[in-house]
């Protein structure tokens, strides 16, 4: 098989930094060999290539190990010919102190296994530098590759042996003298240094400065434990490369916040590069940043990384339902209601907490909650259904219910210019606003268990809820609303945590939970509900989300219809005796005054879906014909 052509003369002027903004060259890779990181783990091993474009060979090309093994499990083969997608040039310092340019590739494609290729390509001669660029060089923007020649074949000769390879360091040492707000003393000091890539940065590396953007900077948290108090924040870095958090702990909260503005493009050297935590940092770098005593930063007034742009790997909400609790996903979701601002008491610590609930949609028609926290809680306001972008949001679940919140670490746009953005705004005032969306949110209470279809009668006869009483049994079954206590099914409730208050006697209600009184409280609904089926019945309790199901109202609506027309508020229980729907339960024993007792709560609600009530049924006859 034929060799693809080689971009000729590619090599040479991506090292000169001639203009390449618009040619994803193809090279072919010499050799390889794997550098010693220490790291012990494959996504953080480096590679260094020696590759040719048929005319230059350069031995200083970089690679890490998620692109390296793009080509398959054994990486790329010797004489393999690939298409750099994005790529960048850095100088940095050599082992005689001399300044060298080197070629990391963030990105490429396997155009030709090595393989099938066999032979190098052409008689490439080595590239030597004949002049040095102060700073570093970013090529990523995606096009068709160029045209190239087609190079002539050699012999089966061995590529050249690779020339010593630099160290990645700048050519001089970093004063740490400050000033005390994070700037140093000697103007311009870190302007004249050579600036190194965000994706160059590991823990085996010290002297580097790096120049990047900031695209989020968090709230400062503060905390107060056995060991005593302290408070911290989050910034994201971003650069051509990629992006890093960074960590301020303490006292460099206090030198560095007011210094770092979102938008704002800095030069940053001297932090502590450390592996993330990916329990709570969403970036994708393998590395996160903490702020020292010594750790400098200076504004650039260099706007060439003004219209760097976050980027996001998107999540459709209806996939949220199959992750696992925890992850931190990217979702975009329009606004399709907003809660109300929250405030109360942490349980723990007794600090004033404040969050506001909102509800995402997307063009998958699903719905999920998002909660927002602190001062984004404070300063959200919805006005015509704003689309929502959110970085590294945590999925929570409680109930069976999925959900999703912000963190320190959570980037969120609201209206970002994106073309996804627009994209969905112009699905949502087509269709999907009036669609029928599946709430990923909703209480089930039954997490992944398999909830079979029961009767009354065989609950009753496989004595659920005995069997594990620390859990309990949970059943599906279709019922008949047949009794609805009316009385006491309405109670006053804290706004803040839902738990029934205690009237002052004074327009003042008092929530013993969280130790406040208020004039606001909420309604909320706890029904207890006779349901029947064929064989028999069953009294269960039946909480707000799934009793407003039944009613048909929300609580606040009932509970506003109870104390201002309480006839109306009979006849529209009435109206709800006999309804049938598909209740799924779950039978618990509790104790009760020293007294054991079974106890059914009605968990989830849902409208009878006959085509799968009717295969139910169907599957169950099956057990009883020969």
């Amino acid at each position: 098989m034929a060799a693809i052509p080689l971009t000729d003369g590619a090599l040479l002027d991506i090292m000169q930094e001639k203009d390449c903004a618009d040619v994803q060259p193809i090279i072919q890779v010499l050799s390889i060999k794997k550098m010693n990181t220490g790291s012990g783990h494959p996504d953080k091993d480096r590679y260094r290539l020696n590759v040719s474009d048929g005319t230059t060979s350069l031995s200083y090309a970089m690679m890490t190990g998620p692109v390296f093994f793009k080509a398959g499990e054994k990486g790329i083969p010797k004489y393999t010919i690939i298409k750099l997608i994005r790529y960048i040039t850095s100088v940095v310092n050599n082992t005689g102190g001399v300044n060298s340019r080197v070629l990391l590739i963030m990105d490429m494609k396997v155009m030709q296994d090595g393989d099938e290729v066999g032979i190098k390509i052409g008689d490439p001669v080595p590239y030597s530098e004949n002049q040095i660029a102060s700073k570093s060089h970013v090529v990523q923007k995606p096009s068709a590759s160029s045209s190239s020649n087609s190079s002539s074949t050699s012999n089966n000769q061995d590529a050249e042996r690779p020339a010593k390879v630099p160290r990645l360091m700048p050519s001089a040492s970093i004063a740490s003298n400050s000033n005390g707000n994070g700037t140093t003393n000697n103007t311009g000091h870190l302007v004249t240094h050579i600036t190194h890539p965000i994706a160059s940065l590991s823990p085996y590396h010290n002297k580097w400065v790096v120049k990047a953007k900031v695209i989020n900077k968090s709230d400062i948290k503060k905390w107060e434990n056995a060991r005593g108090t302290g408070q911290l924040f989050n910034v994201e870095f971003a650069d051509e490369s990629g992006d890093i958090r960074c960590t301020a702990f303490r006292d460099q909260v206090d030198k560095f916040y007011n210094l770092l503005e979102v938008d704002k493009v800095y030069y940053i050297s001297k932090c502590q590069v450390k592996p993330a935590n990916k329990q709570f940092n969403p970036s994708k770098n393998h590395y996160e940043m903490a702020m020292t005593a010594d750790t400098i930063i200076q504004e650039c007034t260099d706007d060439k990384m003004s219209n760097l742009e976050t980027k996001y790997e998107f999540v459709p909400i209806v996939k949220i339902g199959e992750l696992e609790t925890g992850k931190l996903v990217d979702v975009l979701g329009i606004v399709s209601s907003v809660g109300e601002l929250v405030e109360f008491s942490a349980k723990s610590t007794g600090r004033v907490l404040k969050k506001k609930d909102i509800q995402l949609l997307d063009e998958s028609t699903s719905t999920i909650n998002l909660t927002l926290w602190g001062s984004q809680a404070e300063n959200f306001v919805a006005t015509d259904h704003p689309v929502i972008a959110l970085k590294g949001a945590k999925i929570n679940e409680f109930g069976g219910g999925k959900s999703l919140s912000t963190g320190l670490g959570t980037i969120m746009k609201i209206n970002p210019d994106l073309k996804e953005c627009f994209a969905l705004k112009g699905w949502y005032e087509r269709e999907g606003m009036n669609v029928t969306a599946s709430d990923l949110s909703a209480r089930n209470n039954t997490g992944s268990f398999n909830v079979p279809w029961m009767t009354f009668r065989e609950v009753q006869d496989q004595q659920f809820g005995t069997i594990d009483p620390a859990k309990g049994d949970y059943y599906k079954v279709k019922a008949t609303v047949l009794l609805i206590r009316a009385e006491k099914s309405i109670y006053k409730a804290c706004v803040g945590c839902n738990k029934k208050v205690i009237d002052n006697g004074d327009n003042t209600y008092r929530c013993e939970k969280c130790k406040t009184s208020d004039t606001n409280f909420k309604y909320r609904l706890l029904c207890g509900m006779n349901l029947g089926d064929w064989t028999g019945n069953q009294w269960v309790s039946m909480f707000s989300d799934e009793a407003e199901k039944v009613l048909g109202m929300t609580a606040q609506e009932a509970g506003e219809l109870f104390e201002t027309e309480s006839l109306h508020y009979e006849e529209m229980i009435q109206k709800c005796h006999f309804k049938e729907l598909i209740f799924t339960c779950r039978v618990k024993m509790e104790q009760y005054n020293d007294e054991a007792r079974l106890k059914t709560v009605a968990v989830r609600v849902e409208p009878i879906n006959y085509s799968d009530y009717m295969s139910h049924l169907v599957a169950d006859i099956k057990k009883y014909v020969l």
